[in-house]
């Protein structure tokens, strides 16, 4: 069982090497909670890890998920699924993105290209999340994290509503520091938009380029139309509870400064 963000997966295969490295792969998010989802995998022979796009759709009320090297069906109502892929189990972590993408979406949340860590702090820990393009500086952010912080993700943090906020939990899939986050969670301070400067500063940024921003920036892989309007609707939720801003740094490690800084203003307590 894989249970990332409050969510548990069931996974079942014949090949016990298969399920030996899918245990090594998710060793900090094994679970023996009740599935939430169960997947039947066919290490049926398909091709290698492959670089072309994900295709998601809607085949009657499943979810129909297909690439080079994986050809996956899920039904919503029933948690069900089967999955026929290659043997590497890199396509199953494709597959499980996509289930939890489509979960999210349901519920409010959505998984955010970014790096996310949490800080200690009083009354208590405090999640923050580093948001860009490619090559803004999401890798650069994690490597310069203090000794204290806790990395959620270096390339695809979990956001989800609780209570009156949000929580940013950690999750397996990394980045360029090829490390799975801490499987822990904690409450959103804030999400900053990365660029890299001469300085460190952090700048309000009007609320209408603050959902663009968020919004190009969620993982987003169904071809469907309705879930293109809660999902604008959670982001429009998610900048009205959550503060975000403008972080331009220098790559040291001053910029964490600047985030503690941030955090201790009163109206951010």
């Amino acid at each position: 069982m894989v249970e990332i963000g409050g969510i548990a997966v069931a996974i079942r295969a014949d090949d016990e090497n298969f399920l030996q490295s899918v245990r090594q792969r998710y060793a900090g998010f094994l679970s023996v909670s009740s599935p939430d989802v169960e997947l039947d995998v066919d290490l049926s022979a398909r091709g290698p890890v492959s670089d072309e796009d994900v295709h998601v759709c809607r085949d009657g009320r499943d979810w129909l998920m297909e690439r080079g090297d994986f050809r996956a069906r899920w039904n919503p109502e029933s948690g069900r699924g089967q999955v026929k892929q290659s043997s590497n189990p890199y396509a199953l972590d494709s597959v499980l993105r996509i289930l939890h993408s489509l979960i999210l979406a349901r519920r409010g949340g959505f998984l955010l290209h970014a790096a996310s860590a949490v800080l200690p702090g009083e009354p208590g820990a405090r999640a923050f999340l580093f948001s860009g393009v490619s090559g803004a500086g999401k890798t650069t952010i994690a490597r310069l994290a203090p000794q204290d912080a806790l990395l959620l993700s270096d390339e695809i943090s979990y956001v989800r509503p609780a209570g009156s906020g949000y929580m940013a939990s950690g999750t397996p899939f990394s980045g360029e520091l090829a490390e799975p986050g801490e499987n822990c969670d904690a409450p959103l301070s804030a999400l900053f938009f990365l660029e890299k400067g001469p300085g460190n500063r952090i700048e309000e940024i009007p609320v209408s380029e603050a959902i663009r921003r968020l919004m190009r920036n969620i993982l987003f892989f169904a071809e469907d139309h309705e879930l293109v309007e809660p999902l604008l609707a959670a982001a429009c939720h998610f900048v009205e509870k959550v503060p975000v801003r403008r972080l331009t740094f220098y790559p040291d490690n001053k910029v964490w400064g600047e985030v503690r800084d941030f955090e201790a203003l009163p109206e951010h307590v």
